[in-house]
């Protein structure tokens, strides 16, 4: 089961300036997806042109309590397993379009204007 972790530097020996550059891409792309929009684990790893769907989900499990995480989901629209009600609750407020219990794919799936020119650091709308 995949768990949100809150990043707090106090209890992490990580400081959040140390963590690794694939780390902080994927939590710059996170914050970018516009309200009302998602993209899959499997897009933002292959939007970063590294790792994949089960690494982007680590990186959100250990440090994406401060991003928009209920913006991540499923390839098929699926829900964090363990959060469905704080996501449907985030997604309601943002007018995200759902299909039953599922975010609606072929409507709300985001992609990033352009691709990074720089795989560490980079500046998307």
């Amino acid at each position: 089961m995949l768990l949100l972790a809150r990043f707090d530097p106090r209890r992490d020996p990580i400081s959040w300036p140390a963590v690794d550059d694939y780390v902080e891409d994927v939590l710059v792309l996170v914050e970018r997806i516009p309200p009302g929009r998602v993209m899959s684990y499997g897009a933002i790893a292959e939007w970063l042109g590294r790792g994949g769907p089960r690494q982007v989900g680590a990186v959100l499990a250990r440090y994406g309590g401060p991003v928009p995480w209920h913006r991540v989901v499923a390839a098929n629209g699926r829900l964090v397993p363990g959060h469905e009600a704080e996501s449907l609750r985030r997604y309601a407020a943002e007018g995200t379009p759902m299909r039953g219990d599922r975010v609606d794919m072929r409507l709300a799936a985001w992609v990033p204007p352009h691709s990074p020119p720089d795989l560490g650091r980079f500046d998307i709308q």
